[in-house]
């Protein structure tokens, strides 16, 4: 009898707890079709990585040597498919380039990476103006990114997407230092 007393009220206490320190809402961008306009136009263009967050640090070891990213994204050979070009700057100075191509899903954004049948990837909108956010998933790893369209946005969008990605379980956080200048894209 004392022990189901103590768990109803550590219950209630958990659903009180829950109710006042909920995370704020991130809504996943939607589309009704895949070609449409909505979906992937907005999206198009030169994005720069500005941060990510995760459970561990491992799961952003990847960015540690990084200085800063240059994206950008252009529609691809088929209605589907997405063609990323990057160029990553390191911190010693050298340019990186990468390329691949993400596959759409019919019916939402959720993004297949091609080549890497492991790994998924959901598009959020951001509060931040000229802002997106990504969850990276795949075969023991998860972690959120932050894009934007500019290489430098105001600390504000920082500071909410370490906030919600902390209240989403994400104990690691990483920021690009952003202090070379962005490697020039190559067009090929």
């Amino acid at each position: 009898m004392f022990y189901q007393i103590w768990a109803a009220l550590f219950y209630l206490y958990g659903i009180l707890l829950n109710s006042i320190y909920q995370c704020p809402e991130f809504s996943q961008l939607t589309t009704q079709r895949v070609d449409g306009k909505e979906f992937p136009e907005p999206h198009l263009g030169r994005w720069y990585f500005i941060a990510g967050a995760a459970p561990t640090k491992e799961e952003l070891a990847t960015f540690d040597p990084v200085d800063n990213i240059v994206f950008n994204m252009a529609s691809g050979s088929a209605p589907t498919q997405l063609q990323l070009r990057a160029t990553i700057r390191t911190k010693n100075g050298l340019c990186v380039p990468r390329k691949w191509i993400y596959h759409l899903t019919e019916g939402s954004t959720d993004l297949r990476t091609e080549g890497r049948p492991d790994m998924k990837t959901k598009l959020f909108s951001s509060s931040c103006p000229g802002g997106i956010m990504l969850k990276e998933s795949g075969q023991g790893y998860q972690r959120f990114l932050l894009y934007n369209r500019s290489p430098h946005p105001p600390e504000k969008c920082v500071e909410e997407f370490q906030s919600l990605t902390s209240c989403l379980d994400s104990k690691a956080f990483l920021l690009t230092p952003r202090n070379q200048e962005a490697c020039a894209l190559s067009s090929d």
